[in-house]
């Protein structure tokens, strides 16, 4: 007991930032430098893809659809969220109160960090909406299928942070507290070397990573449609991101608004947690409408016979009750036999002659106050007359119909 006592209290009681940042690959004109900040914005992409992959597939939609969409939404939203990090914190690039001393060749260099997610979700979706469409399918069921997707993706890529040093919040004694080298452009002047600070990049990668528990849960429990599960992602975020934003003093764009001034990713945040709690209500409110498909209208994969509008044999959608090519067929066939039921209601002599019988017929059609009696019936004695010409009449005359197969004749 002792011993772990002993260990326990050897344990650093704080968070160390690493050392290593990233490595260099040789090459034959110098060195291309990998960060250690791409390989997690890259490894997010690449599990939130995975995850969005898995829910798409599930919804019947067409395969490799989903890099369809990928391949515009991630560039988007890479170049989105990159712009509005400039724009929220624009003094590393325009210089304090855009006086020009800032440096506009750094604005490309997103390896350094700095991605704003509210840029990305903005330009993302537009990149989203782009191959939604060339896939023929809708917007509003993509963002559902990804958004549990995207909050693991965002979870990961925080700690991209964490190798940076950056995006830390204000000074603690927790035992959580993060280190930061005193060496690093990063930290705060004027502070003691052996400062902790807040690790906010954590507090967002756990809070990201229990939303995701929640969306699919919930999800799973509901089956949100129509965008409502991708609000809800909205709700949940910014609910968390404004107390995590709060907590941190990083140089950011200041705004103030009804006497309060604070980070401008704070009041965006509360922005779009309001704007998305109204559009969940009011989708929510709206009921579920019908069909439920992630096809847009007259997209659907499976061809569709001309002149109707039911799904044909096989269609992803169908469902039980609808009808389906082959009976349409066998309905074709149906109306093109001729009617034919029991001779009993004939006179009582029985005989049915070729003349008598051929007399009844209109247009190539049995006339529908008199029946004709199917084949095995016909053979039978009735009313005490057997008579060899008037079965082979009656079954003569049956099969002679235009149009009328020999299953005609033994119909029950």
């Amino acid at each position: 007991m002792q011993s772990l006592l002993h260990v326990a209290a050897m344990a650093p009681m704080s968070i160390p930032s690493p050392s290593w940042s990233g490595f260099d690959i040789p090459l034959p004109w110098g060195t291309l430098r990998i960060h250690a900040y791409a390989l997690c914005i890259l490894l997010g992409i690449i599990v939130g893809l995975w995850l969005t992959a898995v829910r798409w597939k599930r919804r019947g939609t067409p395969e490799g659809s989903l890099w369809d969409i990928a391949i515009w939404a991630i560039p988007f939203g890479i170049v989105g969220g990159r712009l509005y990090h400039v724009i929220s914190s624009p003094d590393a690039y325009f210089g304090p109160g855009f006086n020009g001393t800032g440096d506009l060749s750094l604005i490309p260099q997103i390896w350094r960090g700095g991605l704003g997610i509210w840029g990305a979700v903005v330009l993302g979706v537009v990149g989203a909406w782009l191959g939604c469409r060339r896939s023929g399918v809708k917007l509003t069921a993509f963002l559902d299928a990804a958004a549990p997707g995207l909050l693991l993706a965002q979870a990961i890529g925080r700690w991209g942070n964490w190798f940076n040093q950056e995006l830390f919040g204000g000074p603690t004694t927790l035992p959580w507290g993060l280190q930061i080298d005193p060496n690093s452009p990063n930290f705060p002047a004027g502070m003691p070397s052996d400062t902790l600070f807040h690790p906010t990049f954590l507090y967002e990668s756990l809070w990201n990573i229990i939303g995701v528990v929640i969306l699919l849960v919930l999800d799973r429990r509901f089956h949100f449609r129509r965008g409502r599960l991708f609000w809800l992602y909205a709700i949940y975020y910014t609910l968390g991101r404004v107390w995590i934003e709060a907590l941190r003093i990083d140089d950011a764009e200041q705004i103030n608004l009804f006497g309060i001034t604070t980070r401008l990713n704070v009041w965006t945040s509360i922005f779009v947690f309001v704007a998305a709690l109204i559009i969940f209500i009011v989708l929510s409110l709206r009921g579920r409408p019908e069909p439920d498909t992630a096809y847009l209208p007259g997209r659907e994969p499976a061809a569709v016979t001309a002149g109707e509008d039911e799904p044909a044999v096989g269609h992803p959608h169908a469902g039980d009750d609808e009808p389906t090519a082959d009976d349409d067929t066998a309905a074709a066939r149906e109306a093109e036999s001729p009617i034919v039921t029991n001779t009993k209601s004939h006179d009582a002599d029985g005989s049915v002659s070729d003349t008598g019988a051929h007399g009844n017929l209109r247009n190539n059609q049995s006339d529908l106050g008199h029946t004709a009696e199917p084949t095995e019936t016909a053979e039978e004695p009735h009313a005490g007359v057997t008579s060899d010409s008037g079965s082979a009449s009656t079954e003569t005359t049956a099969s002679s119909v235009p149009g009328s197969g020999p299953e005609a004749g033994r119909t029950k």
